[in-house]
C-alpha cells in the first residue's frame, strides 16, 4: 500500500467513524427531544432538573434537543448545508457545559458524566466534520 492508498483508507475510515457517532448522537438526541417536547411533564421527573424548571423551559430543551438530533444529521446526508452539521456539534458541546454548570449548582455531581461523554463525542464531531484533523 503507497502512502497516497494510505491516506486515503485513513480519510474513509474518519468519515465511517464520524457517521457512528453522528448517528448514535442524533438518534439520542432526537429521541431525548421527542419526549421532552411531548409527554407529560410529571412523567419526565427521571431528569432533576425538570422538576425545578418551568415547563415552557423543558419544552425549549425537548425542541433544542430535537433539531440538534435532526442537525447532526441531515445536512450531511443531504449535503443541503452540511456546514450545519458541525454547528449542530458544537452547538450542543455549547448546551452540555451549561447542563453540567447547573448540575454543579444544584450540587448533583453524579449526572455530570453523562455532559462529559456526549460533549467528547460531538466534539469529535465538530472537529471531524469541520475538517481540523
Amino acid at each position: 500500500m503507497d502512502e497516497g492508498s494510505f491516506v486515503l483508507s485513513m480519510k474513509q475510515d474518519m468519515n465511517t467513524t464520524l457517521w457512528i457517532v453522528q448517528a448514535i448522537v442524533g438518534a439520542i438526541m432526537f429521541l431525548l427531544g421527542v419526549m421532552k417536547t411531548f409527554q407529560p411533564i410529571q412523567k419526565l421527573n427521571k431528569f432533576s432538573w425538570t422538576t425545578r424548571s418551568s415547563e415552557g423551559f423543558v419544552r425549549f430543551v425537548g425542541i433544542s434537543e430535537l433539531l440538534i438530533g435532526a442537525g447532526l444529521v441531515l445536512p450531511q446526508l443531504t449535503g443541503a448545508l452540511p456546514i450545519l452539521t458541525p454547528l449542530a456539534a458544537l452547538s450542543l458541546c455549547m448546551i452540555m457545559v451549561l447542563a453540567i454548570a447547573d448540575h454543579v449548582k444544584n450540587k448533583e455531581i453524579n449526572e455530570i458524566g453523562k455532559n462529559v461523554i456526549i460533549i467528547l463525542l460531538a466534539a469529535f464531531v465538530t472537529v471531524g466534520r469541520f475538517g481540523l484533523v
